[in-house]
């Protein structure tokens, strides 16, 4: 009935066709698809799984692990230094949120959890991203044929820090 009225001149004709397409099935359609991908869930960051070094030959070193993905949640840990010294150090974890989105928390020296929502990522790379926070604002990892990289930046991927880590000796190989 809607759609007599507006074809009867009633409503603009702008509106009529807005109508028109909003009935049409190639609009449902598409609808429904661009539901669906939205509402995929990105897939936890297996491929992080174990643990990760970069070392320098000045002796610097930065170092990562995380357990497996199981029960949705990645448990991380992560520190730096030069030596036997430690200079920095971080808790950090991966998991679902209620809304089905994956969370990287970080808390550096036991400081609170700061969030980041994956904005994107797939079964090589997952990038995390916090635009209020001061930096960083985006977290993001790669997997590489030598290993793994990860670099944190401002949001749009200015002012980066970045590590190329290499597996340690004991970690699973996957």
């Amino acid at each position: 009935m809607f759609v007599q009225i507006a074809m009867a001149g009633v409503l603009a004709p702008a509106m009529a066709t807005a109508v028109w397409l909003a009935n049409s099935w190639e609009v449902r359609v598409i609808a429904l698809l661009m539901l669906a991908e939205a509402a995929t869930p990105l897939p936890m960051p297996a491929f992080l799984s174990g643990c990760w070094e970069q070392r320098t030959e000045a002796g610097r070193w930065t170092e990562e692990c995380w357990t497996d993905t199981r029960g949705g949640l990645m448990i991380g840990s992560g520190r730096d230094g030069n030596g036997d010294k430690v200079g920095n150090w971080e808790w950090m974890r991966i998991e679902r949120g209620a809304d089905g989105n994956l969370m990287f928390y970080g808390s550096p020296k036991g400081a609170p959890a700061v969030g980041f929502k994956a904005v994107e990522g797939d079964g090589k790379s997952i990038t995390f991203v916090n635009a209020s926070h001061d930096y960083p604002q985006r977290v993001r990892y790669v997997m590489t044929e030598m290993g793994l990289d990860a670099e944190v930046s401002l949001a749009d991927g200015n002012n980066p820090n970045r590590w190329s880590y290499r597996r340690t000796a004991g970690a699973p190989q996957k």
